[in-house]
């Protein structure tokens, strides 16, 4: 997100309908929703505009005062959102009426000072609108009766908003005074009318489309979360033992060592066997979504497992997706010598076909390990841009052909480097040269330019 740029935090109790009034204000599916209560679990945030005014919208999870661990922390995330927001809606149920959480929540409002908008929701026709008077008794002015679903009346909270935020609403100002004089130019990356396959990772800011992107997969329960918070230095993301817990994508820009890198937290994936919810069936494609996106993905392993068979499913998906995989090792600090050396050869065994990608033993609780993880992501990246003459390339290729010619007398006349992200090698030769062949040509462009750290990509084409 562009820092300066006011937010608006959209909070509330669960399943009133917060994460579809952020797909409606980003203009997008960005959110998991669903209707069940307790979909949402961590604070989401995404650029959006109105009347030319760009802004950021946070989503959070439902605030509950009684419930388990989990439900504490997400309500604590939500309370976090509370202090962050420039502005707050306040969305509530037109149908049910006020209920304590409702009222909870609007004193700990009234106690912050901070600007709030009490959106009734659930207004889908005029036959519904009186029953927003009621939500007046919560002391936070007067109620806006709204469909996040159909879009009702959400250009009016919106007006108001602007109006909140100290801006000139009017559409043909053709300026942004206040606070967004030197952002002015989002508004055209968050239009409303955006295609809604997009997801965050692909959704990067103009000014951004340089930032690497690294994405953190794995099955569910090995520590992903508990990275991301690690590596961006908050507590962004939810963290509880309970299998499951991030159903989102989030993402946070963060300054390294290397210059900025944009971090994704995934929700964890299983079989589709095994999912047996549309929850985790739109969790799973938001995380193949983050995989197709990023440019270096971090396979989670949870070492105390080892190397199972969906972690091999994983780190096939990422290979067919073409990007860098850096493999880590959680939770590394609690084995012991004889249960290391199972899982390296676990590792070798299952994980073959990633060749020599980086392997960082690490303990994503402690710190252990960690540090070693953007120095394994960068020379991953300049791996992964590099480009070869190609006049080296020939010269290569020649030398591996003169130390042993293809059989049945093929033979390459000439290759080039006709990509890079992967590195893609375009080969011209005079017959079909067998896929054992290629492997071997493979691996001595790979020893040669030093491309052991990233997928690689053999075309042949016949003369």
């Amino acid at each position: 997100m562009n820092v300066g740029l006011p937010v608006v935090g959209i909070v509330g109790r669960p399943n009133v309908g917060k994460s579809t009034l952020f797909n409606r204000l980003v203009g997008r599916r960005d959110a998991v929703v669903a209707p069940e209560p307790g979909v949402t679990r961590d604070r989401k945030a995404a650029e959006a505009a109105w009347r030319g005014h760009p802004f950021v919208v946070v989503d959070t999870g439902g605030w509950s005062a009684y419930g388990d661990t989990l439900d504490n922390k997400v309500s604590e995330q939500s309370e976090r959102a509370m202090g962050d927001a420039d502005v707050l809606l306040l969305v509530v149920d037109v149908t049910v009426g006020i209920t304590e959480p409702d009222a909870r929540i609007a004193a700990m409002l009234r106690r912050s000072g901070r600007p709030t908008l009490v959106v009734a929701n659930m207004a889908d026709s005029g036959a519904r609108d009186d029953g927003r008077w009621e939500f007046n008794r919560l002391g936070l002015g007067e109620a806006w009766a709204v469909s996040a679903l159909h879009g009702r009346n959400v250009g009016d909270v919106l007006d108001r908003v602007l109006e909140l935020f100290d801006l000139d609403s009017d559409a043909d100002s053709g300026s942004c005074p206040g606070r967004l004089d030197a952002v002015a130019s989002a508004a055209e990356r968050a239009t409303p009318d955006r295609d809604e396959s997009i997801s965050d990772s692909e959704a990067l800011v103009e000014g951004e489309a340089a930032v690497p992107a690294v994405a953190i997969v794995g099955r569910p329960n090995v520590g992903k979360s508990t990275l991301f918070n690690r590596l961006i230095g908050d507590e962004r993301s939810v963290v509880h033992d309970r299998p499951g817990t991030t159903r989102d994508s989030i993402d946070t820009l963060v300054e390294t060592e290397a210059g900025p890198v944009r971090f994704v937290d995934t929700a964890g994936m299983r079989r589709k066997a095994r999912v047996d919810a549309d929850t985790e069936y739109y969790a799973n494609l938001r995380a193949l979504r983050a995989i197709d996106a990023c440019d270096v993905s971090l396979l989670v392993i949870d070492a105390t497992e080892g190397v199972t068979a969906q972690d091999q499913r994983l780190a096939e998906r990422i290979d067919a997706a073409g990007c860098p995989i850096v493999v880590l090792l959680n939770k590394w600090e609690t084995l012991d010598a004889e249960h290391r050396e199972g899982v390296l050869g676990e590792l070798a065994r299952r994980l073959h076909f990633v060749g020599e990608s980086p392997v960082l033993r690490i303990s994503a609780l402690t710190g252990r390990g960690v540090h070693r993880l953007v120095p394994a992501v960068s020379a991953a990246m300049e791996a992964y841009e590099s480009r070869a003459p190609t006049a080296k390339v020939n010269e290569i290729v020649q030398l591996a052909q003169s130390a042993q010619p293809a059989p049945g007398g093929a033979r390459v006349l000439y290759a080039t480097q006709a990509a890079t992200q992967p590195p893609t090698f375009t080969l011209f030769a005079n017959r079909e040269l067998p896929a054992t062949y290629l492997r071997y040509l493979e691996r001595r462009l790979r020893e040669e330019l030093g491309l052991a750290k990233t997928p690689l990509k053999l075309r042949v084409r016949r003369r």
